[in-house]
């Protein structure tokens, strides 16, 4: 699998198994080990790669222990301390981790629950981790923004130098995202007043920023849904992408299966984050097949499709999330359509056999 499916394949296992995973060793060996693995690329079991319970003398601290040593070419490149499955990651369960960052030749840290990682490194002073991530990944729920930067810290791709120079721009990108959305959710003041002095010509009174203090907060949710609606998330940097969403079938409005709900009004369109999901799973099912440039993605108000090169008449399957019972729709020979009852987005990898054959159609 390459480094899109790896990821997508544990995010799956990881929504899957974590309501069972009770104890910090649980997660180590259900979530952390695959991630160092096969994400990652390192052999847990070659001690030349992997050191579990690797141990340094920290001044009066003897025989501490941090779970994992990530080893290249001999030397410690990397630090991993693990919590137990949803537990929340703070500073406060990094100790040894800041303990062990000035006494090893590591220069990256990570910090996960299994499916969280936060990953440090010492920009703000030599040899002394940060407080705050330069990077964070959520397994299930994905930044593909975060991939990239994610592929460099591969034992494959290992750079060093190219992940310190560009840590400190993704560190502030993290930051103000995190601000944005708070300012998304509940607008302050000096924020609110940015926009209203912008299109308000009166006075701004206490009366007037309290009314735009909601109607900031409207527009900027209207603008993030229309964005949303106009273009759907890029996959990955290598040219893969969800193209931007329409309403219609740009001629080949018929639909496939009898459901006349293609010529859907395109400002009713929500696309959920399960969908895309679903999107990035059947994509990593198809792509052994056909080129995951050619599969394209295509939301409407009762489904959302999966086309090979953007043609109605060359569909891989539909996805019909948008009810209280969920199907995923497969399509034959002859393009019909069979609905088939889900109960979580990790069922999609049962129906791989047919997805794969149906797109062998299109090649």
């Amino acid at each position: 699998m390459d480094f899109l499916n790896k990821i997508v394949a544990l995010s799956a296992k990881s929504k899957q198994l974590g309501a069972s995973l009770t104890t910090e060793e649980a997660t180590k060996n259900a979530l952390v080990m695959p991630f160092l693995n096969t994400v990652l690329g390192y052999d847990v079991f070659d001690p030349t790669e992997v050191v579990p319970e690797f141990t340094a003398d920290v001044g009066t601290k003897k025989g501490e222990k941090v779970d994992y040593a990530l080893l290249k070419d001999g030397k410690v490149q990397m630090l991993v301390e693990c919590k137990k499955y949803g537990e929340l990651l703070s500073v406060a369960h990094a100790s040894q981790l800041f303990r062990y960052f000035v006494v090893t030749q590591a220069r990256i840290a990570i910090l996960t629950n299994g499916h969280q990682y936060l990953f440090f490194t010492d920009l703000d002073a030599p040899n002394k981790m940060d407080e705050k991530p330069f990077l964070e990944l959520d397994l299930e729920n994905i930044d593909e923004h975060a991939l990239p930067a994610l592929e460099k810290l591969t034992k494959q791709f290992f750079d060093l130098e190219s992940i310190i120079s560009t840590a400190g721009e993704l560190k502030y990108v993290q930051q103000i995202k995190r601000i944005i959305g708070a300012q998304y959710k509940e607008p302050e003041e000096d924020f609110v007043r940015f926009f209203a002095s912008r299109v308000y010509d009166g006075v701004l009174t206490q009366k007037v920023r309290d009314q735009f203090s909601g109607i900031v907060a409207k527009a900027l949710a209207q603008h993030l849904s229309d964005k949303v609606n106009e273009r759907l998330k890029s996959a990955m940097e290598n040219g893969e992408r969800l193209p931007e969403k329409t309403a219609t079938d740009g001629g080949d409005s018929a639909s496939l299966s009898g459901d006349a709900s293609e010529q859907d009004n395109h400002e009713n369109i929500v696309t959920t984050e399960e969908e895309l999901e679903g999107f990035y799973v059947v994509l990593s099912i198809v792509r052994k097949v056909i080129d995951a440039k050619r599969v394209i993605a295509r939301d409407t108000q009762s489904y959302f499709g999966i086309l090979a090169d953007d043609n109605n008449r060359k569909p891989i399957c539909r996805l019909h999330f948008n009810r209280s019972k969920k199907y995923i729709e497969t399509f034959d020979v002859e393009k019909k359509g069979t609905r088939h009852p889900i109960e979580s987005l990790d069922d999609i990898y049962q129906f791989t056999d047919v997805l794969q054959e149906t797109a062998k159609h299109y090649v």
